[in-house]
């Protein structure tokens, strides 16, 4: 996600190399290039090759939605068979049939997918500059600035 959103902050015609990206997120160039290789094949960016080449998006912020890009990059925390995979030597887990852990991984699964199927690209770039905006209006003396003293709500509206 955190590629991602820095071709996201440059804009829809906004261009990134494995090495800018590696740099400005402090991850290795080859973690970066696996990355990216992922989302370019799930059509989330595209690359150009060359001198002035890169990673952009492959279609706008607005239609990238974060729970498919989640989906693509290792999926989600719990599913179905989590507790087959995590029972090594048993057909089956013990707890099977009255497993609390089960019910709550599965209610937080719920909630998260509730977030992240509603939510794109742009809203997260939205609300990063929001809060951006908001610390930087923030940090001032209330004095210093008249809009200085405006509430996060009277910023937002």
């Amino acid at each position: 996600m955190r590629c991602l959103l820095e071709i996201g902050r440059l804009g829809p015609d906004g261009s990134m190399t494995i090495t800018e990206i590696s740099r400005a997120e402090g991850l290795t160039m080859p973690y970066v290039a696996k990355l990216l290789a992922v989302l370019r094949r799930q059509g989330f960016v595209k690359s150009t090759r060359g001198q002035a080449g890169g990673y952009t998006l492959a279609r706008p912020a607005a239609d990238i939605v974060i729970g498919d890009v989640l989906a693509a990059l290792g999926g989600r925390l719990y599913d179905p068979g989590f507790c087959d995979r995590h029972r090594p030597g048993a057909d089956s887990c013990s707890k099977i049939v009255a497993c609390s852990i089960r019910t709550l991984w599965n209610g937080i699964q719920d909630a998260v997918d509730g977030v992240v199927s509603n939510l794109t690209l742009a809203d997260v770039l939205q609300s990063e500059e929001d809060a951006r905006v908001l610390r930087i209006r923030t940090d001032l003396p209330a004095g210093a600035r008249p809009w200085a003293r405006r509430t996060a709500e009277e910023a937002h509206a």
